[in-house]
């Protein structure tokens, strides 16, 4: 990542702590809002637009530069044996789920049943791979990034794909907050690309409301989950019914 990026990423890090929001750094720079998202869409932002955003959040642009180197040592991926520790213990995915959601210590073991000697061992092997930094009276300082990803196809997508993917399905999407739409029909490439590009950019805004909401843990919160899924693909039953060059059935993908 350039250092023009880790920059406004930073920002937008400092920003939320201080509950600061698009509308009120448009009225410092004197911008529409609209405009004040495009450009940390774009991160292009000028020197001289950074320093008025610091003097929004009453910080020096040398302080934000600080931050940023700090920021840099943040754990951005986990290894491959420490994923399949995570998995193999659903106790220490929950501690590491809810410690990165800004949930406290004390409340996950008063909710789960964590004693808290078994808690502050969870703490400890947390501690150890960097995903939290312990400090005294069982407080947590988190060393995750926020470009934090998880391996492609390792053992924690494996898991939810294999636990979680059916489970999330096992509702009929009718309650409050719940939804769920199916669109099917046919795309051309350039048009699967744009469909895809906008997916990426909901998946994006949505990620930036789950760190606002982070901001003002006052608020009650609730887990929330996302799924949306595109590929060219034919139900099977139509697929069986095509026919191959020679006459007979055979299964492709119209292209």
């Amino acid at each position: 990542m350039s250092q023009s990026s880790q920059i406004v990423d930073t920002l937008k890090l400092e920003l939320r702590k201080n509950r600061v929001n698009y509308r009120q750094v448009a009225k410092a720079l004197n911008l529409s809002e609209a405009s004040v998202k495009r450009l940390f869409a774009t991160r292009s932002f000028s020197i001289e637009r950074l320093e008025k955003i610091c003097e929004l959040l009453n910080m020096g642009f040398v302080d934000l530069v600080t931050q940023m180197e700090r920021n840099v040592e943040l754990t951005t991926e986990l290894t491959l044996d420490q994923e399949k520790e995570l998995v193999s213990d659903i106790k220490l995915m929950l501690m590491a789920f809810f410690l990165v959601n800004k949930h406290e210590f004390t409340s996950i073991i008063k909710t789960y049943d964590i004693t808290e000697f078994e808690g502050i061992r969870l703490l400890a092997r947390l501690d150890r791979m960097r995903v939290i930094e312990l400090q005294p009276g069982n407080r947590v300082r988190l060393l995750v990034s926020p470009n934090f990803k998880w391996i492609e196809n390792g053992p924690i997508q494996r898991f939810f794909e294999d636990r979680v993917q059916a489970e999330f399905f096992e509702s009929s999407f009718d309650r409050h907050g719940e939804i769920r739409l199916f669109s099917s029909g046919m795309l051309s490439r350039n048009a699967t690309a744009e469909a895809i590009n906008k997916i990426k950019h909901l998946n994006k805004e949505l990620n930036e409301l789950f760190k606002e909401s982070e901001a003002h843990s006052s608020e009650p919160r609730f887990g929330t989950s996302m799924l949306v899924a595109m590929r060219p693909w034919e139900v099977k039953v139509f697929k069986d019914l095509r026919r191959s060059k020679n006459g007979s059935n055979a299964s492709h993908q119209v292209g």
